[in-house]
């Protein structure tokens, strides 16, 4: 999913730029491996586009661009998850293009990206986007990956006044500055671990147990992200008067939490809650599979994301997951349809993905919140836009997107699946759980 360096004719590496793929014609370079991917994953959807839409290619040359700027990290420690949000960038813009794009004062336009490798930095990413704005005239911006890169663009965003959408930071702080221009569309990263908090609760009243009796083991990453995670879970135990057993930190690079997991096996908690993205969950999985530990109940963020299915599907097993999205979910909309026709789509057009990553879905769903504010502002003047985003009331196969004045989306809620035979099955909240949760959890190392 994109690590790798940069290829760039006419420009040294530094330039950082990642080549746009959208349909527009424009100059191209490699994003190394994952152009291969993509040029063969769309193949398909191509194809049917151009049956379905068939009439639209006679206003192509007519329409005008609207151009988004994108800093996204095609290397570094969130490569996976750039790679991931740009495949759901470049799906969305497909599509809305295909069906004829966006009509404004009775014109028409079709979106493009450009992109900028990032290199995961958050210094870096803050100096790519004011190179989108100042120097590229982008007037429209989409997020990076990531809190810690979003934290550091949002002060540039609010220099210029130039609107951004993001789907794929979701600390807290980030809606609590008073910053105008940004608007994310994803949970925020308190709510991503209290629910694994108030199942356990739910299991120890079915035991005939106080819930005040349930140890939580905990060791997040240490960014923004994952400790609101981490707050999130402090919190959620308050209410139970649950005690943290553990509580530990990942070391920097995320390699080695041996004496995190020795200690587990020797206090045997009821829960072990683990916040260190891709990287982390797949150290997770490694080193609790060698170790063989055994917990209960598991809670973990960025399943998807680790390919832990793949890569450790013993130790994975019964591993319970939050996602912003599923495709079991009762959404839809006029372009995308169902949730369960996006997860189809997608996997058409990218075959790599046994399970489309909830980054994916909700990175397409945010340059669809783009195109909706443009058709309802009817214009292309940035504050205009940025009013129309703030009025967002929008149905989507990624759930209902309704922006706060901080420009949160505080109607969005986090759904848990759990691995079970390599699958991932729904088991909460109980009103949408399609599954029946596999407790206590035995790994079978």
């Amino acid at each position: 999913m994109g690590d790798g360096a940069e290829s760039d004719s006419g420009a040294k590496k530094r330039d950082s730029e990642i080549p746009n793929q959208a349909p527009q014609p424009r100059e191209r370079n490699n994003w190394e491996d994952s152009i291969m991917l993509y040029r063969a994953g769309f193949a398909s959807t191509v194809a049917a586009a151009a049956l379905a839409f068939a009439t639209t290619g006679a206003q192509a040359d007519t329409c005008g661009t609207i151009e988004l700027g994108a800093a996204l990290s095609a290397t570094g420690i969130y490569a996976a998850n750039g790679n991931n949000t740009k495949h759901g960038y470049e799906f969305a813009i497909k599509k809305i293009n295909n069906a004829g794009g966006v009509t404004i004062g009775g014109k028409c336009y079709h979106f493009a990206i450009k992109y900028y490798d990032d290199e995961s930095t958050p210094a870096r990413a803050a100096q790519l986007v004011e190179r989108l704005i100042d120097q590229d005239k982008i007037k429209y911006v989409l997020g990076p990956y990531g809190s810690p890169l979003t934290k550091a663009i949002l002060p540039v965003i609010e220099k210029y006044k130039v609107p951004l959408v993001q789907g794929e930071a979701a600390s807290r702080s980030l809606f609590t500055q008073g910053y105008k221009y940004q608007f994310g569309i994803v949970a925020t990263s308190e709510k991503y671990m209290t629910p694994v908090v108030d199942m356990a609760a739910d299991l120890a009243k079915k035991a005939g147990k106080n819930p005040s009796s349930v140890k939580i083991a905990m060791i997040y990453q240490d960014d923004a992200f994952s400790l609101d995670v981490r707050q999130g879970v402090i919190d959620a135990m308050k209410k139970y008067n649950m005690s943290a057993a553990i509580d530990d930190r990942m070391p920097k690079d995320l390699n080695d939490i041996t004496s995190f997991l020795t200690k587990v096996k020797a206090l045997r908690p009821d829960v072990l809650i683990v916040s260190g993205h891709e990287k982390g969950a797949a150290t997770a999985a490694r080193q609790m599979s060698e170790m063989h530990v055994q917990v209960p109940l598991v809670g973990v963020t960025h399943c998807e994301a680790a390919k832990v299915t793949q890569d450790f599907p013993k130790a994975s097993e019964g591993f319970v997951c939050p996602t912003q999205w599923d495709e079991t979910m009762k959404a839809s909309d006029p372009l995308f349809g169902s949730a369960a026709n996006y997860n189809k789509e997608i996997k058409a057009a990218y075959p790599t993905y046994k399970v489309v990553p909830y980054q994916t879905a909700q990175a397409s769903a945010a340059v669809y919140v783009w195109a909706d504010a443009f058709k309802r502002a009817q214009s292309l003047d940035p504050e205009k836009l940025r009013d129309a985003l703030q009025k967002t009331d929008l149905e989507t196969f990624y759930g209902h997107i309704k922006f706060a004045p901080d420009g949160s989306d505080p109607g969005k809620e986090i759904i848990l699946r759990q691995i079970q035979h390599g699958k991932y099955e729904v088991v909460w909240p109980p009103n949408v759980a399609e599954g029946k949760l596999n407790y206590p959890r035995e790994a079978q190392y």
